[in-house]
């Protein structure tokens, strides 16, 4: 998501800040797959048995103007010497190589799509136009007929990008403001102005596209209450049909992170990440905040960041059905998602490093083998599924559950349910045919989260050294 920061792991500590997990096996818990003793998997062999009719695609554009101070995420600030072009035409050659991959023994039908980065509006109005056609053209995804998301950024809302991805169908538009409050937009490291921040809203409401999401981050240094509640109500102004409210998180190798910034917001010491109590009880506080005042003003909530307008047209699964299997990602920062195996392209934080991975992704010629990944096997299945559904505010149903694994999930994770419980964290009043969190659960889903992953995805996150 624009503008937003995936952790690289989990923090230390038992704040309730640990770690988002918007993916079960994280990233940093893929390995090279040419030492995996099955060597790397040809893409033909990993998609012959996998369901083709409701499948999801998400192309990756990893560039951006500037990088700001909490990202995290896989990008490179510019795109110098024609690099825009040479990356999308090795997503083009990607792209043929996947489809061939898919084959034809089957009808493949896309049901849901998604451009995210770095900043997918990065790209001129006319480099967008070849972003749908790759899509289209080359997989197969009738823009116009399913949901699809983009992300932008207000620099880059122009009217003439949005009038083309108007055209080609979006039904969502996500941008990254963080805060509508100058000041707090430079403490983040993120240079902007609200004037610019409004025109750009103006702009993408111009352009008619059903859904708009505004994110925002709280925990920022030098935050009040009352700041707070000035950037939530500039960004009810416009009317939303989506906010996402995210907890601001410091990562190594980020700009924050390099700058000691950010943890330090209330008592002007550095402390171990996780172990800041007065950080944690100020971000709580805003969550809360902004929960509340979210809830008075007619949105639902569907999951401890979403927050959905009650009237707002439903444009597709929630978080980019980033959980599912049956998700095609192009682009050297996408994931691709089978049953068995989750796998990616190489992942970086460091600039150098990121611009080294890209600049391999352009060159290559031959996408008919997953390069790193994660095998899935069935342990690891049903903590994904409870994981994916837990942390939505409409929780798990445990007859799906048992239809889906022919087990309990009481059974199966009979200590981490146990803790839930002990902690208030679950819902008491959902009776047996829901297993759903309490509002204090759904506030610590970044601390519950965590508890779910696996001995094995545990050590693999924590080997993984941060480049």
């Amino acid at each position: 998501m624009t503008g937003t920061t995936h952790s690289t792991a989990t923090s230390s500590g038992t704040g309730p800040y640990r770690s988002y997990v918007y993916a079960y096996p994280h990233k940093t818990a893929y390995r090279p797959l040419d030492a995996h003793p099955a060597g790397r998997p040809l893409l033909t062999g990993l998609w012959a048995a996998e369901r083709k009719d409701a499948l999801s695609l998400y192309l990756h554009i990893p560039f951006c103007e500037v990088r700001c101070g909490f990202c995290n995420l896989f990008t490179r600030i510019g795109a110098p010497e024609e690099l825009t072009t040479r990356y999308l035409d090795a997503l083009d050659r990607q792209a043929t190589a996947v489809r061939d991959a898919l084959g034809d023994d089957e009808p493949v039908r896309f049901a849901a799509a998604a451009f995210g980065g770095g900043t997918p509006t990065f790209l001129t109005a006319g480099e967008l136009e070849r972003l749908c056609d790759i899509a289209e053209k080359r997989m197969g995804a009738d823009l116009g007929a399913v949901p699809l998301s983009v992300e932008t950024s207000p620099s880059t809302a122009t009217a003439d990008r949005l009038a083309v991805l108007a055209a080609r169908g979006t039904t969502r538009i996500s941008i990254g403001v963080q805060s509508f409050v100058d000041a707090e937009a430079r403490a983040a490291v993120r240079p902007q102005h609200r004037s610019a921040v409004e025109a750009a809203l103006g702009r993408i409401r111009d352009a008619r596209i059903p859904v708009l999401n505004i994110d925002l981050i709280y925990g920022i240094e030098g935050q009040t209450e009352a700041s707070w509640r000035t950037s939530l109500d500039a960004a009810l102004a416009w009317s939303p049909e989506e906010l996402y409210l995210y907890p601001l998180y410091v990562r190594p190798l980020t700009g924050l992170g390099r700058l000691g910034t950010g943890k330090e917001v209330l008592e002007g010491t550095k402390k171990p990440e996780g172990q800041d109590t007065a950080w944690d009880e100020q971000r709580l506080r805003l969550y809360r905040e902004g929960r509340d005042h979210l809830l008075a003003h007619g949105y639902e909530q569907v999951s401890m960041r979403m927050f959905r307008r009650a009237d707002a047209p439903r444009t597709g699964p929630d978080d980019y059905a980033c959980q599912t299997d049956g998700m095609i990602g192009l682009g050297c920062g996408a994931r691709s998602y089978t049953s068995s195996l989750h796998y990616s392209f190489d992942y970086a934080v460091d600039m150098r490093e990121i611009r080294g991975i890209i600049d391999d992704f352009t060159t290559t010629a031959d996408f008919s083998r997953a390069e790193v990944g994660r095998y899935v096997d069935d342990g690891e299945a049903r903590r994904r599924h409870l994981l994916q559904s837990l942390l939505q505010a409409e929780g798990l149903r445990p007859a799906e559950y048992r239809e889906r694994f022919g087990t309990d999930p009481y059974e199966d994770f009979p200590a981490e349910l146990e803790l839930f419980g002990g902690r208030g964290w679950l819902d008491g009043s959902a009776g047996p045919a829901l297993l759903r969190l309490s509002p204090e659960g759904l506030a610590h889903s970044d601390a519950l989260g965590p508890e779910l992953f696996s001995p094995g995805v545990r050590a693999a996150m924590a080997a993984y050294e941060a480049k």
